[in-house]
């Protein structure tokens, strides 16, 4: 953990104006454009980053286009490509505690939380796939005697990655690790309310040795920066976390230019199921309320929705009630603090919304309001709706706040049926102590990922995606590459 000191002077640092990075120069906005980037920790400006224009992302297009024709990095000797790499998550390293609290200044994660999440998923991630760069090989077909089938696994070209604010550093590497490591050329965008650690990032990309237009980077709005990425020609793969409707945009775009291939994580609302049977009552109580208010409930894969068997309901309630009146809410700056602000202004209006909506629903609200402080921030207190009908906006809907929605079930039966109720699919939780019962649920849970008797922590060993309308493809593990890889065959006669 950081020390007061250094915390100090981080916090209190200036924070120089974003610029775009396109073939290796750090440049304005081609109108000269300005987004201000309002801290949610006190409401006050940090900060101005360049507004992206249609010609910028273009222009950044182009520039990743010419360093994948060129061969400046594909054509790199594997280990050559992998020394950058490593060298990369080496800087990162170095910078971490730089890099956490501007990312918190920026988007309100809690710097317990981000100092791990952030900097240190993203090292961990680029040297992961650097690791892998030289082990990746091609194949050789069982062909009949006389013939040589080979196949060979080749960069696809350009990738866009548009990335959430919610852990820009983490989902950021996600996405740049494996295509990099594959060695396409990158147009990074990042989102609105949170650019500035990408754009540190990209600087230490620069200083680790990415030859120019390898990694560009261009910030400003989704409406204008996603979209011309989206509908360029010379993007072949467009990789995105976000909202579905961005989601259903950017595929509407593939088709509508080259028909470049469109990888989505598009979010979900994930059952995390208590069992009477659960093997530490205490445990998955403590467990289910930091994988909903940890970072203010702003995770892809919080478990938003509570499913609780009937016979012990209002006792686990009472345990969660706890942890919510406990949770210290407050300065994401603060170490003691363990769940920080709201994102944006916008986002705590509709995490109220959902809590009002329920309110006048008939539903018991404990918690829900906005915690007023003299900084002026975005905070929410932890909330928990009892008495919530599968059915409920609450309960089908996102909110990407921390607000949980707990429903009572009777059966297993019961507990699938309102688990796979609704058109998400990305992450669920079990809690049993029967192996057999935890093996059923695993395979009829329709979810990308299914903890048990745990919930979060997954490391890069094994994949996230989503099925249904969370999305498709994966993040993390070396499935991670086949989003970023063409299978060339060549058919030899001997």
């Amino acid at each position: 953990m950081l020390d007061q000191t250094t915390l100090d002077r981080l916090r209190s640092a200036s924070v120089a104006e974003g610029h775009h990075l396109v073939d290796g120069a750090w440049i304005a906005a081609s109108d000269g454009g300005r987004m201000e980037v309002i801290s949610p920790l006190d409401g006050t400006i940090l900060t101005t980053i360049a507004a992206g224009t249609t010609q910028d992302a273009n222009s950044a297009c182009a520039a990743a286009r010419r360093a994948f024709d060129d061969g400046r990095w594909s054509g790199l000797a594997p280990s050559a490509r992998k020394a950058v790499l490593l060298k990369w998550a080496a800087l990162i390293e170095a910078h971490a505690e730089e890099l956490s609290v501007l990312g918190v200044r920026d988007n309100g994660t809690e710097i317990a939380m981000a100092l791990k999440a952030e900097p240190g998923s993203a090292a961990a991630t680029i040297r992961y796939y650097a690791e892998a760069i030289d082990k990746h090989y091609g194949q050789i077909a069982p062909t009949a005697h006389g013939t040589l089938g080979l196949i060979h696994p080749e960069p696809v070209g350009v990738v866009a990655a548009i990335v959430p604010w919610n852990f820009p550093l983490m989902i950021g590497a996600w996405k740049l690790g494996p295509a990099l490591a594959a060695g396409c050329t990158v147009v990074l965008k990042p989102a609105e309310t949170a650019s500035l650690s990408l754009i540190r990032l990209a600087q230490l990309g620069q200083e680790a040795g990415l030859p120019d237009g390898v990694l560009n980077l261009v910030t400003g709005a989704g409406a204008v920066v996603g979209e011309a990425l989206s509908l360029s020609q010379d993007v072949d793969v467009v990789t995105f976390t976000g909202s579905g409707s961005v989601g259903r945009r950017l595929m509407h775009n593939a088709a509508a230019s080259n028909l470049k291939r469109v990888y989505l994580e598009l979010g979900g609302k994930s059952p995390n199921i208590v069992f009477a049977d659960a093997p530490d009552l205490n445990e998955a109580a403590t467990v289910s309320a930091a994988g909903i208010f940890r970072n203010s409930g702003q995770v892809c894969v919080a478990g938003s929705r509570l499913l609780v068997e009937r016979s012990i309901h209002d006792s686990f309630v009472d345990k969660l009630e706890r942890h919510a009146r406990t949770t210290v809410v407050g300065d994401p700056l603060d170490p003691a603090t363990q769940a920080g602000a709201i994102n944006s202004l916008r986002q705590l209006e509709q995490n109220l919304s959902f809590v009002e909506e329920a309110r006048l629903a008939g539903r018991t609200v404990l918690g829900g309001s906005r915690i007023l402080t003299e900084t002026g921030g975005y905070f929410m207190e932890p909330t928990i709706v009892t008495g919530v009908n599968p059915a409920d906006r609450l309960a089908q809907e996102e909110v990407f706040g921390p607000v949980l929605a707990v429903i009572a079930f009777d059966t297993e039966e019961e507990a699938i049926a309102i688990a796979n109720g609704t058109k998400f699919g990305l992450a669920s939780g079990v809690w049993t102590a029967d192996l057999s019962r935890a093996h059923r649920m695993v395979s009829r849970i329709r979810a990308g990922v299914v903890h048990v008797n745990t919930y979060g922590g997954a490391d890069l060993t094994v994949p996230l995606g989503g099925v249904g309308q969370s999305g498709n493809g994966h993040d993390k593990s070396l499935h991670a590459l086949d989003k970023f890889l063409n299978l060339k065959t060549a058919w030899i006669k001997l």
